[in-house]
């Protein structure tokens, strides 16, 4: 498979839809240096010259729109489970880079051995819950008290996963020389920041809440193991991340509703809130994976929430999400009472390596 982009609708359905899902995600992955990642999506892509497996057969007729169900991702995540529990040895060798392997017939191998194991992992989206994104609403929330909105955020947060992101009050912050969060903190974040720095503000919390359609508990084995598997296995650090996270959540679990976006956020948008307090509603990487119609019901809530807001009871929506035109992953802010129009305050790294600061 080429390092080439075939830029094709995220709505388009169908065998070729399959095929370019496939090819994209390898070249996404080159692009973004994980080489042991796009050797097992090329590999489970080969499976579809003659999908010989349950598994590659329903791969290969998906009836939904594969690129915006990140297809190869659900497949690769449940072949990185195998790895990880050490159920499928044969594996090894690729996601030690190994060379001179024949990583089409080593999954194929896995696949008509393992498939019972696998088939469940395309029922759902992935579920990449990533502390390091949390960089994002943070820097997103100090340009938010800079514009004169109070300072202590009632935080809403959609796709939460396992909800380490729930969590950053707990953490600790080094955005370009700014400091934010307690000190050492569950876990210290310093990305690469590009540009100047964001302001500088004392920011707090007035509560943290969130839902997913299917919450994961970190503090059950079986649960945190499934969310490694989604971890690109290249990306160490974020290793490290989850198991900071699963001992914050022992110690005290985050704020998780088993909910749909679309109901959460219409529910908490008709709680009262506090004067002197700015309510977010927060999310990264997930957007495309709510369906439209609760795209457009959260839209419509919001901006419904946006319009009887004052100065003394703002609202605002922080945003971090792929770009699908130029292939970057964008940090959007909307406020209200200002009016609600988009404004985009960096470029960023999909797990929080770097932040090109715009804003």
């Amino acid at each position: 498979m080429s390092d080439r982009y075939d830029f094709i609708d995220m709505a388009e359905t169908g065998p070729k839809a399959v095929r370019t899902a496939f090819a994209n995600q390898v070249a996404y992955c080159r692009h973004n240096d994980a080489r042991v990642t796009a050797r097992v999506v090329a590999a489970l892509g080969s499976l579809l010259d003659k999908p010989a497996s349950e598994f590659a057969r329903r791969i290969a007729g998906w009836k939904g729109a594969p690129l915006a169900d990140a297809l190869p991702l659900r497949a690769a995540g449940g072949l990185h489970a195998l790895h990880l529990s050490g159920a499928a040895h044969e594996l090894a060798p690729v996601y030690a880079d190994a060379e001179d392997i024949n990583d089409d017939a080593i999954v194929a191998g896995v696949v008509n051995r393992h498939e019972a194991a696998l088939l469940p992992w395309l029922d759902g989206p992935p579920q990449t819950n990533e502390a390091g994104r949390s960089s994002n609403f943070i820097a997103a929330m100090l340009w938010l008290a800079e514009q004169g909105l109070p300072p202590r955020f009632d935080c809403l947060e959609i796709g939460s996963s396992a909800g380490i992101n729930l969590m950053l009050d707990r953490y600790h912050y080094d955005l370009c020389g700014v400091q934010v969060g307690p000190e050492p903190g569950a876990m210290a974040f310093t990305p690469e920041w590009r540009g100047h720095h964001p302001p500088m503000h004392d920011i707090a919390f007035a509560g943290l809440r969130g839902c997913d359609v299917a919450p994961v508990d970190l503090t059950d084995p079986a649960q945190a193991l499934r969310l490694k598997a989604y971890i690109w296995p290249e990306h160490h650090i974020r290793f490290a991340r989850i198991e900071a996270a699963i001992a914050a959540a022992s110690d005290k679990p985050p704020h998780l509703v088993h909910a749909n976006a679309a109901d959460f956020v219409e529910a908490e948008l008709a709680r009262p809130q506090a004067k002197g307090t700015t309510r977010v509603l927060m999310h990264s990487i997930v957007w495309q994976y709510v369906p439209s119609d609760q795209q457009a019901r959260i839209t419509a809530a919001m901006e419904a929430a946006g319009g009887r807001a004052t100065p003394e009871r703002p609202l605002a929506w922080v945003a971090l999400e792929a770009n699908r035109t130029v292939h970057h992953h964008e940090l959007v802010v909307r406020h209200w009472p200002a009016g609600g129009a988009p404004k985009k305050l960096a470029h960023a790294h999909a797990h929080g390596a770097w932040i090109e600061w715009t804003g």
